[in-house]
């Protein structure tokens, strides 16, 4: 109903709602898309490995543990419940630590996270086997990936998803129906590159495990270590650039949190 109460007695135009704030990180699209793409690779590739690896054990794919963790239990098999776990519990951590880094580094995110992944990718080869419900060889890689879904996020603030394609197909299956609706989201046009990366990337993971081994890790080593570099250069020569910063709290945060990645 109109709004009368005015002195001249003419309706009150209803004011249009303000878009939402793009809170992607990082802002620009020119470096945000390419580096999530390579990221799903990076994951698919390490996730073949690891499961060629260790015996069928889930890398990044928690939703495979998860459902592993629930045959075992079911079987009884508890030395199999413990190596499952253990290795939920490590990504989770990951993602835990990973958006604390992402706060606490501000600007610095991209260059960090990445830099601390292609260490720990290429680290893991150094630690010993362990036993097989624990298995210390793959806690390292286990723990970059859950670091990895601290280091983008789409316009509304949530961490991208660079290591999982559950999240990624029913975005895009959602998104579908909103284009149809005419209310889809911008982040709905990557959710198809982001699965070709990750099947991509595990297709080249098993190929490479079946002629090196674990030695095949050094590869998304490799990878993440050559995206850190990109970040470093970008942060360095552009500082606070939309190109490796934006306007946005951590990753997953209220929408009321407090900016932390500012472009200056």
């Amino acid at each position: 109903m109109a709004d009368y109460g005015n002195r001249t007695g003419r309706a009150t135009p209803e004011r249009k709602p303000e878009p939402p704030a793009d809170k992607s990180f990082p802002a620009d699209p020119r470096t945000r898309i390419p580096f999530a793409i390579a990221l799903a690779a990076l994951a698919g590739c390490a996730d073949s490995i690891g499961f060629l690896e260790f015996s069928q054990l889930f890398m990044s794919f928690m939703s495979g543990n998860t459902t592993r963790f629930g045959v075992a239990v079911a079987n009884g098999d508890w030395e199999n419940v413990t190596r499952v776990a253990s290795t939920i519990c490590m990504f989770c951590f990951g993602a835990f630590l990973g958006t604390l880094i992402a706060a606490w580094v501000g600007r610095w995110r991209l260059a960090v996270l990445l830099t601390l992944q292609a260490l720990l990718l290429a680290g893991g080869l150094l630690m010993p086997w362990g036993t097989f419900a624990y298995p210390l060889h793959a806690y390292p890689i286990v723990l970059a990936l859950g670091l990895q879904n601290a280091t983008l996020q789409d316009e509304g603030g949530r961490s991208l998803a660079l290591t999982y394609v559950t999240g990624a197909v029913v975005r895009f299956g959602t998104g579908c129906a909103n284009l149809l609706l005419g209310t889809v989201a911008p982040s709905f046009w990557i959710q198809a590159p982001l699965w070709a990366g990750l099947s991509t990337g595990a297709v080249v993971g098993g190929l490479l495990d079946i002629r090196y081994g674990e030695s095949a890790f050094l590869f998304p080593a490799a990878l993440a270590a050559i995206l850190a570099l990109i970040a470093i250069v970008l942060t360095i020569a552009k500082p606070g650039s939309t190109l490796v910063a934006g306007s946005s709290p951590a990753p997953d945060a209220s929408p009321k949190a407090e900016v932390i990645d500012a472009i200056h």
